[in-house]
């Protein structure tokens, strides 16, 4: 009984000796087969991949309004709406926090709408108007969510501050910020690590409540 153990492959190794086999034998088949391919039909197939890789990287045409002035741009048709307003046209205020939607510090509004813009391809946003936090205040006078922001000290760090501002904007646009609840309601994609929830809540209804255009 000794020597018939001793013998004997343990089974994962002969489990893995078989998956090697196995392989092997596709490999083989895979190369056996395009050795007896001819040569203009695997230029053809090469070809074929080459133009599938390179489209996402072409660059197409697109117009757009940022903040009031028209541009005419290119972009590659997997570029974000948030990588292009920082990385071709410098507009650095909206932020790149988690660049998966769930923090807010991007936030936008196409067409007078907030939007999460690191989830939007720029290429969509074709014609349409883009406000950032750039296009808010007029010269040196400061939007009044700004201003409220600033009163009642609605920032620590001031990385989520682009975003929670021009959420805010869209929040009474809405008509969303009726109550205290309602606003965190309404303003919870928005995420602030400082945790200066509070006192954006008093710059929200100082706003509201002023009465002032937004």
């Amino acid at each position: 009984m000794a020597d018939e153990i001793s013998d004997s492959k343990p089974e994962n190794e002969e489990r893995s000796h078989d998956a090697a086999r196995r392989n092997f034998l596709k490999q083989s088949s895979v190369l056996t087969a395009l050795a007896l391919t001819p040569g203009p039909v695997v230029q053809a197939a090469a070809a074929e991949w080459d133009e599938k890789i390179a489209a996402p990287f072409e660059k197409v045409p697109l117009k757009l309004a940022v903040n009031g002035k028209s541009y005419k741009l290119s972009v590659e048709p997997r570029v974000t709406l948030l990588d292009l307003l920082r990385e071709q046209m410098h507009l650095t205020g909206t932020k790149k926090g988690c660049d998966y939607g769930q923090c807010g510090a991007c936030t936008v509004h196409i067409d007078g709408k907030r939007v999460n813009s690191c989830l939007v391809l720029a290429v969509m946003q074709d014609g349409r108007e883009i406000t950032t936090i750039e296009g808010l205040a007029k010269g040196d006078d400061l939007h009044p969510m700004q201003e409220a922001f600033i009163k009642n000290d609605g920032f620590q760090c001031g990385y989520c501050t682009p975003g929670q501002i021009m959420s805010a904007v869209a929040c009474i646009r809405e008509g969303k910020a009726n109550s205290e609840t309602e606003i965190k309601e309404f303003m919870s994609g928005n995420i602030c690590r400082c945790g200066a929830y509070p006192n954006i809540v008093s710059a929200i209804q100082e706003v509201k409540n002023g009465g002032q255009k937004v």
